[in-house]
């Protein structure tokens, strides 16, 4: 019988058998002899052998030897046993777990847990954090390197916005004297609802919003913003910004390479992408594409992982990271946060935006600061935070996670929490319709009671961030340097892009679509034009029709494909010109030329199949000089679109634009109209259309008698050199417009 009772006890979850232990001891105090053997009736208190059990228990796969691959396991189940407890606890009392202890500290009648059985059940504590919870293996800590401390001030930072409308414009405030500071070693939590400010504020902290409706002071090391932060600031954007199609490991490596100091080798700044790869738990998927909306890759923690990785690879002093939990699970965005705990405890500034954290995650902040309609309603230390709302009046009434009560205080909502006595006295003063249906005061009230009291209470903190900081003058002229601090030479990071542009968009230029696309129209021309007779005056004219479909062809397909190229990697260049990672020549020029090995290679197959299908001149002079010109038609179109899509910056617009440029050029051509107007004239000379025609038509009946009606007896020079002006007068325009596009809008 006993058997039997022991064999239904391991079945059970040890959640279930630990609910059914504490429904037994609230329910009668002599009941405690039917619990689990070992339980004792002193006190109500549970003896150290039935503490054992219930948090670790009996398994088959421990007694059968197999403890190294089932002590993940049993982990898991303790961890999940403590949250069961902690629910329990919510609702029998009003008390915080401390975060630094995350054990047993929960008080019933007729329950308690002596310490010292604590430590014996080794529950999911913070030392586990660090672990791969799903692999079982266990990562190592940051590296604390050297690095320039920086200590972050901003006092009375506001920021207005002017919203055009139809007939007039309206200037909205998005900050409202926003004051605080950051040391190094602290992780600052910004905290609020949406649309109070906290992105805004990252933005200029960071240095990223740098325009003329931002008022305030904002130091480092009490200096100003210069260019040498860009190399010592890591920012983390809210949205993943990376390359669908690199692994982790490239993204990572390249990184490295274009942003770690010169001084380093080649060997040292891989070392150091590998390095991070494992310090961020990211070794299994390393070989995986990053992926995307329409490409299978990593998890979105890894994504995260990854975007953090690529700031923290350059050993930042400060570290921004614009809500780096958002869209993760609970385990993993607290593995997140104990990593930046990580990096701060190496000496760095992190400062971070989270939206709703869980309790867990709240308490493990240095520093908070809570906003609410752009204006500051706490700032101080993240733990001190609730006392000091229950301090004006502002207290919850049942248990709740304490970043709900902190966001429902900034969205001006009382419900469960309790009205402040002066805020009373301010309603019942006031008109009764101001009172809602419960008697609550409305959220503007409350918003303007929260920011008074805030500036009453704490503005004696703000007068000490007027104090000098006791450093040395050498890190404060270091951050004076206006010296940019590249981390390649231009030709290194010149071949290090065109490296990362062909293995990034082999994958679309490749792809059975385009091939098929390609493949399908030069079979179906040849069909149509199989054998045509080139000797007959009326055979040579049907040629010319393949001829100018071929130069219409070359120069629509790559306008079309190239107006996406600049507005489809804006947030990539963005972010990267940002952080000072290369200069913008370097990438023009590298994202230009990286794509021509691959634009050439589909022309080849088309000229290849129609050429001998459609039975064009067989010899070899005419089929290189058909194949150069197509070349040349080919660079030229793709620089149109690179302008169009560079100047614009909008894919509707640019392809409206490209559609209405490529077809003025197709009619110019000079194959449908040969006798153009002398006023209009003019745009057949801007046609690459026209230029790669007539070309043609000159490589293929140069010496042919009767010559082709149309054709001037010269060698193509001047066609040449219009379509060579095309190719580099279209890129310097595009140039120039990548030049003067804002890194932020």
């Amino acid at each position: 019988m006993e058997k039997s009772s022991n064999s239904t006890t391991l079945g059970r979850t040890k959640s279930d058998q630990l609910l059914e232990t504490l429904a037994a001891v609230f329910k009668s105090p002599t009941s405690q002899s039917d619990l689990a053997p070992g339980t004792s009736d002193s006190g109500g208190t549970l003896s150290r052998k039935s503490s054992r059990r219930l948090v670790v228990g009996a398994s088959p796969a421990r007694s059968s030897g197999g403890g190294s691959r089932n002590a993940h396991i049993r982990k898991a189940r303790s961890a999940q046993m403590k949250l069961d407890l902690e629910e329990l606890s919510s609702g029998a009392a009003l008390s915080r777990a401390s975060s630094a202890s995350l054990g047993f500290s929960f008080s019933f009648t007729g329950f308690t847990v002596p310490p010292d059985e604590i430590a014996d059940s080794k529950l999911f504590s913070d030392d586990d954090i660090p672990e791969d919870i799903e692999a079982g293996i266990c990562r190592p800590k940051f590296q604390a390197e050297p690095t320039l401390p920086i200590y972050l001030k901003f006092r009375e930072v506001s920021y207005k916005v002017v919203i055009k409308g139809m007939t007039s414009s309206e200037e909205r405030d998005i900050l409202n004297g926003i004051s605080g500071d950051v040391s190094p070693g602290e992780v600052v939590a910004l905290m609020g609802p949406s649309g109070s400010g906290k992105t805004t504020l990252l933005n200029i902290l960071g240095g990223r919003l740098t325009h003329s409706a931002v008022a305030g002071s904002v130091t480092y090391n009490d200096q100003p913003y210069s260019k040498f932060l860009k190399s010592r600031i890591g920012f983390v954007t809210q949205d993943d910004v990376l390359f669908p199609h690199l692994t982790v490991k490239e993204t990572l490596t390249y990184g490295a390479l274009l942003r770690l100091p010169m001084t380093l080798t080649k060997q040292q700044k891989e070392k150091r992408a590998l390095d991070v790869i494992y310090e961020l738990g990211l070794d299994r998927c390393q070989d995986t594409m990053i992926g995307g909306s329409f490409v299978r890759g990593v998890s979105g923690g890894e994504r995260k992982r990854v975007c953090i990785g690529n700031e923290i690879i350059i050993n930042p002093s400060l570290l921004f990271l614009d809500e780096p939990t958002s869209g993760l699970d609970s385990t993993t965005a607290l593995r997140t946060v104990q990593t930046l705990q990580d990096i701060a405890e190496a000496g760095k500034t992190v400062l971070t935006t989270i939206h709703q954290p869980s309790s867990r995650l709240f308490h493990k902040f240095d520093k908070l600061i809570v906003l609410g309609k752009g204006s500051l309603l706490y700032f101080g230390k993240a733990s001190e935070a609730t006392d000091y709302f229950s301090s004006i009046g502002c207290s919850p009434l049942i248990a709740m996670n304490p970043a709900e009560f902190l966001l429902d205080l900034a969205n001006g909502n009382l419900n469960d929490i309790s009205v402040p006595p002066e805020l009373e006295d301010r309603v019942q003063m006031e008109n009764s319709e101001t009172e809602t249906r419960n008697g609550k005061p409305p959220p503007q009230v409350v918003h303007e009671y929260l920011v008074e009291a805030y500036e009453l209470r704490f503005s004696e903190n703000e007068n000490k961030l007027m104090d000098p900081l006791p450093l040395d003058e050498e890190p404060k002229l270091k951050v004076l340097s206006s010296k940019r601090q590249w981390g390649a030479s231009w030709w290194q990071q010149y071949c290090i892009l065109f490296i990362r542009g062909i293995k990034e968009r082999r994958h679309d230029y490749f792809s059975w679509l385009r091939i098929t696309q390609v493949l399908s129209t030069a079979i179906i021309l040849g069909l149509l034009w199989w054998q045509s007779d080139s000797k007959s005056s009326r055979g040579r004219q049907d040629q010319a029709g393949l001829l100018f479909f071929i130069a219409v062809f070359w120069g629509f397909f790559p306008v079309f494909t190239a107006i996406f190229t600049f507005p489809q990697e804006r947030a990539m260049l963005s972010k990267e010109r940002a952080a000072d990672m290369y200069r913008l020549s370097a990438y023009f020029l590298a994202r230009t030329t990286s794509d021509l090995p691959l634009d050439l290679i589909l022309p080849v197959l088309f000229i290849l199949v129609v050429y001998f299908m459609a039975g064009l001149r067989l010899s070899a002079g005419p089929f290189f000089l058909s194949m150069l010109t197509v070349f040349l038609c080919i660079v030229a179109a793709q620089g149109l679109g690179l302008a169009i899509g560079a100047t614009l910056m909008d894919l509707k617009r640019a392809t409206t634009l490209a559609s209405v440029t490529v077809m003025t050029f197709m009619l110019a051509g000079g194959f449908f109209v040969e006798r153009v107007p002398v006023f209009i004239s003019w745009i057949r000379y801007l046609s690459f259309n026209y230029h790669t025609y007539k070309l043609l038509l000159k490589v293929q009946y140069q010496d042919m008698v009767p010559p082709l009606k149309g054709i001037q007896s010269d060698n193509g020079s001047r066609e040449v050199g219009a379509l060579v002006a095309m190719i580099f007068g279209y890129r310097l325009l595009a140039y120039l417009s990548l030049r003067r596009m804002k890194l932020h809008s």
